[in-house]
């Protein structure tokens, strides 16, 4: 069985979510995107926080990294202090990860010489394992200054795709093709779309053209609460459509 739990369905300065973090289950516990806040909601799901072997993100705006410098220092402390330990850590993303975060380390007080190893896996269009539990990432259309990627998650029969921060684009229809799941950037109304990402309607329309089971639209600018986002989603698709809360829990 593959569990999804959302950390995080909102955006940097939402009034009532957290912005964007999945915890999914499967063979592993693994990480999608740290954006704020997501980590004290990662503390109420009572995972260790310190058995997280990897986390994987989508890109590097802040709504979707922030909370791994409050992670990471907290490790630091645990592991130096207080006499805990973890094993290795492993951190992918796109196109300029390791130099982000090796910059981190080398500059910030707190960071430098980690208590334990951290290992950077830089990634494109190729699906790789971890554990019994396939990623395939695939490179969106989101910031022209950002590699951005969304990943499909396969385990055990099962698949659910993430999209990351996304606009409509034949690579995102392609990463949801027969998902059982396809978890969406659902940042507008289809009445008052914006730029860069989705609107109601397109994540409607994803999921219809990549034939996905079930729709979930999360990571919602507060402007997105005003509307029915769920009846504008479903005008282009016909099948299961949910929308996402903090601390809901998929199970696949």
């Amino acid at each position: 069985m593959m569990r999804v739990t959302i950390l995080g369905s909102g955006t940097n300065l939402h009034p009532t979510r957290a912005a964007a973090g999945y915890l999914v289950r499967t063979d592993q516990t693994l990480l999608f995107d740290f954006g704020p806040r997501t980590l004290t909601n990662l503390l109420k799901t009572g995972v260790d926080r310190h058995a997280i072997t990897h986390i994987l993100f989508s890109h590097f705006h802040a709504d979707h990294c922030s909370d791994f410098l409050t992670f990471f220092f907290d490790a630091q402390i645990v592991t130096k202090y207080q006499g805990g330990t973890r094993g290795p850590l492993t951190v992918i993303g796109p196109h300029g990860t390791e130099r982000l975060f090796r910059t981190l380390f080398e500059t910030l007080p707190g960071f430098t010489e980690p208590r334990f190893a951290v290992r950077f896996k830089e990634v494109s269009d190729r699906p790789f394992k971890i554990g019994d539990t396939t990623i395939r990432p695939r490179t969106v259309t989101h910031s022209p200054d950002l590699h951005c990627l969304g990943y499909r998650v396969e385990y055990g029969g099962k698949a659910v795709a993430y999209s990351g921060d996304s606009e409509y684009c034949e690579n995102l229809v392609r990463l949801c093709g027969d998902a059982d799941a396809a978890i969406l950037d659902c940042s507008y109304p289809a009445n008052r779309p914006g730029p860069v990402h989705l609107h109601a309607g397109q994540c409607g329309q994803v999921a219809r053209e990549a034939a996905a089971t079930r729709l979930i639209l999360s990571h919602f600018y507060p402007l997105a609460e005003r509307y029915d986002v769920t009846a504008q989603a479903a005008e282009e698709f016909g099948g299961r459509i949910t929308k996402a809360s903090d601390l809901m829990t998929i199970r696949l």
